[in-house]
C-alpha cells in the first residue's frame, strides 16, 4: 500500500480555486514552497477529492471504488454533487482497477501492510456479507489486516480519516475523545488494543462547532506528504499545543500551520481535499 508520506504530488479539485479563491491561493503557495508538484482535476462537482478519486495501491494500481454514499444519493442536490469518476481519470490519464464495493477514500487510513476503517462500510456495502466483504478489501488492498474501529456517533460521512492516522505501521495518531462517551471511549480503544496497535492522542476541540457538520477543532485531518505535513489550525488554544506535539513526533519532516476554518466550516480540512498520490517521473 502507497503510504501518505511516500506521495510526491497532490491533485486539488478545480471547485476548491471557484468557492475558496483565497484559501486556494493560501494552500498552493505552501504546496509551492516546498516543492510539491500539484495540479487540478477538471469539471469536478465539490471540492473532496479524497473521497471519489481512486485509491493508490501500488505505483500503477489505482483502485476506483463506488462513490455513492448515502449522506449524498438520498438527496437530489446530494446527487448533484457527485462527480463522474470516469470522466474525471480520464482526464488525467489515471487507468483504474473497478470495484462494487461502496466506500469514501475518507474512510481510510493507510499503513504499508494495514488499513483503518470505520465499520459503517458494513452498512454502506448490505448486499456483501461482512466476511466477503473483508476478503475483497484485503485483495484490492493488499494488506494483511483491515481494522476496523466504531464510526464516531456524531459523524454522519463515517470516515475514519477523521479520527486517527497512522504515524508509523504500528503507531497511530488519534484525537483526544476524554470528552466523548465512555462507551464510545472504550469501543474506539479496544479496537485499537485488539489489532495491536499503540496510540498518541492529539488535541480534538469541535465542542464549539454550530453543528455535527463542521470540522473545526479536528486536527488529524492534516495533508502528509514525503517532506512535509500541512497542519489545519483553528485560532484555538489547542493551535500550540499540537504543533509543537507534531514537532515532535514527525521526524526530519517540515511542519507547517494553515488557517483551517473556511474549509471546515464546510465539513471537511487537508486531508478531504487533497489526492495525493505517488507519481512517478515518467508519469510527470
Amino acid at each position: 500500500m502507497i503510504i501518505d508520506k511516500q506521495t510526491n504530488f497532490v491533485y486539488l479539485c478545480d471547485k476548491l480555486a471557484i468557492k475558496f479563491p483565497q484559501f486556494n491561493a493560501q494552500f498552493t503557495s505552501v504546496l509551492r514552497k516546498y516543492g510539491i508538484g500539484f495540479d487540478f482535476i477538471p469539471n469536478t462537482k465539490d471540492i473532496w477529492a479524497v473521497d471519489f478519486m481512486p485509491i493508490q495501491v501500488t505505483d500503477n494500481k489505482f483502485i476506483q471504488f463506488t462513490y455513492l454514499p448515502d449522506y449524498l444519493r438520498n438527496t437530489i442536490k446530494g446527487r448533484s454533487s457527485i462527480s463522474d469518476v470516469d470522466l474525471l481519470c480520464n482526464y488525467l490519464s489515471v487507468r483504474t482497477t473497478k470495484s462494487n464495493i461502496i466506500l469514501d477514500g475518507g474512510n481510510l487510513s493507510k499503513a504499508r501492510n494495514k488499513v483503518v476503517m470505520c465499520d459503517k462500510v458494513f452498512k454502506e456495502n448490505p448486499h456483501m456479507p461482512e466476511r466477503d466483504l473483508i476478503n475483497e478489501l484485503e485483495l484490492l488492498f493488499e494488506v494483511d489486516k483491515i481494522i476496523f474501529i466504531p464510526t464516531h456517533p456524531h459523524d454522519f460521512v463515517g470516515h475514519a480519516d477523521g479520527m486517527l492516522r497512522f504515524l508509523s505501521d504500528d503507531i497511530v495518531l488519534i484525537n483526544d475523545y476524554s470528552r466523548e462517551s465512555i462507551d464510545f471511549q472504550l469501543q474506539f480503544r479496544m479496537a485499537l488494543h485488539n489489532a495491536g496497535l499503540d496510540y498518541i492522542e492529539i488535541p480534538y476541540n469541535p465542542y464549539s462547532n454550530k453543528n455535527y457538520t463542521q470540522a473545526n477543532g479536528t486536527y488529524i485531518n492534516y495533508l502528509e506528504m514525503n517532506n512535509v505535513v500541512v497542519v489545519p489550525v483553528f485560532d484555538m488554544v489547542e493551535d500550540e499545543l499540537v504543533m509543537k506535539q507534531f514537532e515532535t513526533v514527525f521526524n526530519n519532516t517540515n511542519i507547517v500551520s494553515l488557517n483551517g476554518n473556511e474549509i471546515a466550516n464546510n465539513g471537511g480540512i487537508f486531508n478531504c481535499i487533497t489526492w495525493n498520490i505517488l507519481k512517478s517521473e515518467s508519469k510527470s
